[in-house]
């Protein structure tokens, strides 16, 4: 909501424009004639808001200036006070504003109303309005008898800090769409239960969120009783449903009470033009070098209370349609859960729908890969927290790593793995292992980077979510690409036992990146179902590892239960780097006692020497 406000007040000489803005300042009708044009007045407002007042000429040689001063208001204030100046209003006033490409409301004053008590107000401005969809409301003042004086100046504030053009469309007297679908959001949060009604209780609940008080049970009564009017199904005993709720909101547009929409929307974060907060979506929210975004315990209670409350069936799991309805108060999935194929990026129970496992380990991932996407998310979703931060509350920033330096623990629960190998070898098998997906011996090339996530339980008891990914044709620029290497967090390097020729692909990958010996790794035998072969590489796969000072090679097939040692391996891996971690130069022997070793031994020899001498 803008905190200034400025009002042009304009119309033909005589209508009492300057009389109107004395009587608001002076409180008092001035019989003396005044000065003809009065100069710009700024007085404090309700809600912080500094309303500046503008008197204008209408004399033809003052036309530029009220050019210039029409285009630095806000609104909008046209004064009339006999047939003659209501004729031109439609006639000169309203098309002159048109013709300056403005866009500003129009409160429409007919001053001078005491020399005209038989003029019917609607009969006489209805017509107007309807034909210019500019003017925001009308209203019948006089500068003499102070009447509607403070009440002329606030429908002018009104329609700039709580404008009813965003709301209200009233050649069509409807809602605009914009609003109908903000409000169906802000239902859709309200209703706790989603039994797509809200009861007494969430009805006082948004009562208190919006305008800090309770209804009293009369109130709500009405309430209910003028809803029934229009629509009888919509307001029962068991609560309002969301057609219900919406026609609430076009009777208050009709009846000039739109500052109470406009209170509903800003306290669900809405701007001026209905949308979020650019603010409210995107808190800041700093992640530091070598550190990571990870979901805090509110941020995983959150998701999962969102994931029992959808699951309307009990299944365990989030079908199509629930995942729709879940998503409704947002744009959509997120854009990079289509690019990974959700849900097929994660766990699945066997009618194909979403687990609890599934979900949390997915947003994981998220906040892991994009944590501004899950703030934006939590944000549309309704998350709320008092603690301060908003939606950053729900989520944590870990330690920063160390990289060059062997690092003992690395405090994150999630980490990410590039599985690396040869073409063929088993790494998308490996995947679909780790999703608990059913063996598909038929060979399919991965061309694009293709991610799983699951969680693995470690030594202990302790969970953490592994994120593995498969670079696809996208291996050597990613592998170049010191910001992706920086961001993975261990190695998996796999080859297939019963191919010759698989293990030497992964010695031609550390040559050619010698960066990846700054990343902790595990070797992986696969296909070890099938029969062993020798490689056909200057040491073999255990030699190999033994000289870097690593575990020797896993050996594990998708076929058997026992891969999901592999899977903990991996994550151990990442936490604890320095277990995992290759010796690239030799270690260096200290000499240095060998030296002091040999000076002392040679004193003693040149003293001994000298002893001999002397007895003799």
């Amino acid at each position: 909501m803008t905190d200034t406000v400025r009002i042009v007040v304009c119309g033909d000489e005589g209508t009492g424009k300057s009389s109107l803005i004395t009587c608001l300042v002076k409180d008092r009708f001035r019989p003396t004639k005044i000065q003809p044009t009065l100069p710009p007045l700024t007085i404090g407002a309700p809600e912080n808001v500094q309303t500046t007042i503008v008197d204008t000429s209408a004399l033809p040689q003052e036309r530029n200036n009220l050019r210039k001063e029409i285009r630095r208001s806000n609104v909008i204030c046209l004064v009339y006070s006999d047939h003659y100046s209501y004729e031109r209003v439609s006639l000169f006033w309203l098309p002159f504003f048109r013709s300056l490409g403005v866009n500003l409301p129009v409160i429409l004053c007919a001053n001078k109303s005491d020399l005209y008590l038989d003029v019917e107000a609607e009969k006489e401005m209805m017509p107007i309005m309807l034909e210019f969809k500019e003017i925001d409301s009308c209203i019948r003042a006089s500068a003499k008898e102070l009447r509607n004086i403070n009440e002329l100046f606030y429908l002018c504030q009104r329609a700039v800090t709580h404008p009813i053009a965003p709301l209200y469309d009233s050649k069509e007297q409807n809602l605009k769409p914009a609003a109908v679908a903000a409000l169906q959001r802000i239902f859709f949060l309200c209703d706790r239960d989603q039994d797509g009604l809200l009861n007494d209780k969430e009805i006082q609940d948004f009562q208190i969120k919006c305008f800090n008080k309770q209804l009293a049970q009369d109130d709500l009564d009405e309430i209910k009783s003028l809803i029934r009017k229009t629509s009888p199904d919509s307001a029962t005993e068991e609560g309002i449903d969301g057609k219900g709720f919406i026609l609430l909101n076009k009777i208050f547009a009709e009846k000039g009470r739109h500052e109470t929409i406009w209170s509903i929307l800003r306290t669900f974060h809405y701007t001026d033009s209905l949308s979020l907060k650019d603010s409210f979506l995107h808190p800041k929210f700093e992640v530091p070098l070598n550190a990571s975004a990870e979901l805090s315990p509110i941020g995983y209670r959150f998701f999962v209370d969102l994931f029992l409350l959808f699951d309307k069936d009990n299944d365990g799991g989030l079908n199509e349609n629930e995942l729709v309805a879940l998503f409704a108060p947002t744009p959509g999935l997120p854009a990079s859960w289509s690019e990974l194929n959700f849900p097929s990026s994660t766990v699945r129970s066997e009618a194909g729908h979403i687990t609890l496992q599934g979900w949390l380990a997915q947003w994981s991932m998220t906040t892991f890969q994009d944590p501004k996407t899950t703030l934006e998310y939590l944000a549309y979703l309704g998350f709320e927290s008092r603690e301060k931060g908003g939606t950053a509350a729900a989520l944590k920033v870990t330690k920063p790593r160390r990289r060059r330096r062997r690092q003992a623990k690395v405090e994150r629960n999630v980490v990410l793995c590039y599985v690396l190998g040869s073409s063929g070898c088993g790494k998308s098998t490996i995947l679909d292992a780790f999703l608990n997906k059913p063996f598909d011996a038929t060979y399919h090339p991965t061309i694009k980077p293709r991610t799983a996530v699951n969680s693995v339980e470690l030594q202990g008891g302790k969970q953490c979510y592994l994120i593995l990914e498969e670079l696809g044709e996208r291996e050597p620029a990613i592998l170049e690409n010191e910001a992706k290497l920086n961001s993975c967090d261990v190695v998996c390097y796999t080859y297939d036992s019963s191919d010759p020729d698989s293990f030497a692909h992964i010695a031609e990958l550390r040559k050619r990146y010698p960066q990846l010996d700054e990343l902790p790794a595990v070797y992986a035998a696969l296909k070890a179902d099938q029969d062993k072969t020798t490689q056909r590489f200057e040491m073999q796969p255990e030699e190999y590892t033994r000289e870097l000072g690593m575990s020797a090679p896993l050996h594990v097939s998708a076929a058997w239960t026992s891969i999901s040692e592999l899977f903990a391996n991996v994550a151990e891996a990442a936490l604890f780097p320095n277990t995992a971690s290759p010796r690239t130069e030799p270690e260096s022997v200290d000499r240095t006692n060998l030296w002091i070793a040999g000076a002392v031994a040679g004193m003693s020899f040149a003293g001994l020497g000298a002893l001999t001498l002397l007895r003799r």
